[in-house]
């Protein structure tokens, strides 16, 4: 038999957690599953969202919290899982929905590159890195691609 919901029901339950981490260490760091969503990324329900969107939204968080915890001599970088492939010194992060999310950065050795990857074949490792010999501070780039995840426009025209 079907559960009959109100709307208000509905709308209830899509702002629920759907998310838990659990940490051996008692005092581990609090972490993006264990953290209430911002705002603005809850303002508009997951369902609404194409998956690179909410892959996207859900990156720059878990980013932004890697580097809460990083030294101020590091850096965070992407490790890509599957092979050999090094890391990516993190510039830049986008998505193209309805399923493409694009990584841009440097590799270690200073060249300029851009992955381009399906959400389902999202795979990433956030390295802590040194920070470069010409910088006081790692950067931290959390907060930059946290601005991109403010609303731009009306609901209609955002991406």
């Amino acid at each position: 038999m079907t559960e009959i919901r109100t709307t208000a029901e509905a709308h209830e339950e899509s702002a629920l957690p759907r998310a838990r981490a659990v940490h051996m260490a008692e005092n581990a760091p609090d972490t993006p599953e264990n953290l209430p969503l911002p705002p603005d990324l809850a303002a508009e329900p997951v369902e609404g969202k194409s998956p690179a969107q909410w892959a996207y939204e859900r990156l720059v968080l878990y980013i932004q919290n890697f580097e809460q915890q990083l030294q101020a001599d590091e850096e965070v970088a992407l490790g890509f899982a599957g092979g050999d492939v090094g890391v990516l010194q993190i510039e830049g992060l986008g998505y193209f929905a309805p399923d493409l999310l694009t990584f841009y950065g440097r590799d270690e050795d200073g060249v300029r590159t851009q992955l381009i990857q399906h959400v389902s074949q999202l795979n990433v490792m956030l390295v802590a890195i040194p920070k470069g010999p010409e910088e006081n501070e790692g950067r931290r780039i959390g907060f930059r691609l946290g601005r991109g995840l403010e609303p731009v426009g009306p609901p209609d025209q955002q991406a």
